[in-house]
């Protein structure tokens, strides 16, 4: 199991690890104040305990029914009865956090930061703690403060340094983002390589927006040491066509096409929006984009025209072009060829028999493709969350995983 997914299967069962923990927290304590002789009454002594038991075991049946706001008012009680129990306020403010009270989980972990009689662990826990408020709170500024403030402390905070990437590469601070992915690295036994890469290629992606060719190539070449990933090849490919190497682009595009198929459409789609600079050379670049595209729509490989990615990026290339015929015949080939195409390839079919005015067919085909039909909703989702959109995204919104973009062809 990955951090990740240990992460959303703590989320999941939130309340029972805050149950099971609290009980914990009040057995621990119990014993250290026991062994460690506190000068109290056994009798007082376990008075306290007696009344601390009756409260944790009503927050536990509490937070068990899903009712945080009677688990939050246990917890107060057990701070009432015995305020020395540094573990109830982590636990009280770890709820307030999960209940959207924000403010009341700043208020105890400042409280405890600010306390002399703590431990520097417990400190260090609450800073973390502090820190991990702002963040679900939307106050970057201050969680990204607060993390590094952690990380003075003690540099080997795997989850900290996860978070500062997540804040970073959420905002596009691309080169605060590839310096915590290093320091990652070096903490975590994970292979950061291919996300580094596609840190270096928003970077070098930055500079080409700004025509700073030169920049661009030095981000790239960094990106494609680290690992060659799908975005580094579609931004060099979109570099080529604007420095006019021609027989470069057409090198790398094969090699793009033949390696990563389903991409076709996109590449295609950042090259027509690729062009940065001066102005008068974009004629010059409309000239090569245009001798790509149809270098692309004359590619007679039986290997990649088996992909019905590189079939539909073609047909719609043509009728983009107004070639329905020349479209038509590239797919009613394939179709010909394939028995079982996808629902998606029939209806882009379907499309073309109307544009040629081939009535029957097309409505021959239609109840076909009417008998088992599943709409997809969105052109892309995420392999390992299942996330949907229409946009292309290298790192996805929600699970912030990077290059786990599947495509479908929508219907």
């Amino acid at each position: 199991m990955t951090f990740d997914q240990l992460i959303a299967w703590a989320q999941d069962h939130l309340l029972a690890i805050i149950a099971l923990g609290s009980m914990l927290i009040l057995f621990y304590h119990y014993l250290m104040e026991k062994d460690t002789g506190i000068k109290l009454s056994k009798r007082y002594r376990n008075s306290i305990y007696e009344a601390q038991s009756k409260v944790f075991l009503n927050a536990t049946q509490y937070l068990i029914s899903g009712n945080k706001d009677l688990a939050i008012k246990e917890f107060l009680n057990a701070v009432d009865i015995n305020r020395e129990t540094i573990e109830t306020y982590f636990a009280l403010g770890g709820l307030f956090r999960s209940n959207g009270e924000i403010e009341k989980a700043i208020s105890i972990h400042r409280s405890l930061i600010a306390r002399e009689n703590i431990s520097e662990s417990s400190r260090l826990h609450a800073l973390k703690e502090l820190a991990v408020d702002f963040d679900k709170g939307g106050f970057i500024d201050k969680a990204i403060e607060t993390y590094k403030d952690v990380l003075k402390i003690n540099r080997d905070q795997y989850e900290v340094i996860q978070s500062l990437c997540r804040i970073y590469e959420d905002i596009g601070e691309w080169d605060q983002a590839y310096n915590y992915r290093i320091m990652l690295s070096k903490v975590g036994h994970e292979n950061q390589a291919e996300t580094i890469s596609h840190i270096l290629v928003q970077k070098a992606k930055a500079h080409f927006e700004k025509a700073e060719f030169g920049a661009c190539h030095e981000d790239l070449d960094d990106a494609f040491r680290f690992a060659p990933s799908v975005s580094a090849k579609i931004l060099r490919l979109r570099l080529l066509l604007q420095e006019g190497d021609l027989e470069g682009s057409k090198s790398l595009l094969l090699e793009l096409l033949k390696e990563h198929p389903m991409y076709a459409s996109f590449i295609f789609e950042s090259l027509e929006e690729g062009f940065k600079g001066d102005e008068s050379q974009k004629d010059s670049y409309n000239t090569r984009f245009k001798m790509i595209r149809d270098f692309f729509l004359d590619l007679d490989d039986m290997e990649l025209l088996s992909s019905p990615s590189v079939i539909l990026s073609k047909v719609r290339l043509l009728k983009s072009d107004g070639k329905i015929g020349s479209a038509y015949e590239v797919l009613k080939q394939w179709m010909e060829t394939n028995k079982n195409p996808s629902e998606v390839m029939k209806a882009e079919y379907v499309k073309l028999l109307i544009e040629l005015d081939k009535t029957q067919e097309a409505m021959a085909h239609m109840k076909k493709l009417l008998d088992g039909l599943h709409q997809s909703l969105t052109k892309h989702f995420c392999r390992e969350c299942g996330y949907n959109s229409d946009e292309i995204f290298w790192r996805c919104p929600q699970c912030h995983q990077w290059e786990t973009i599947q495509f479908r062809w929508k219907v």
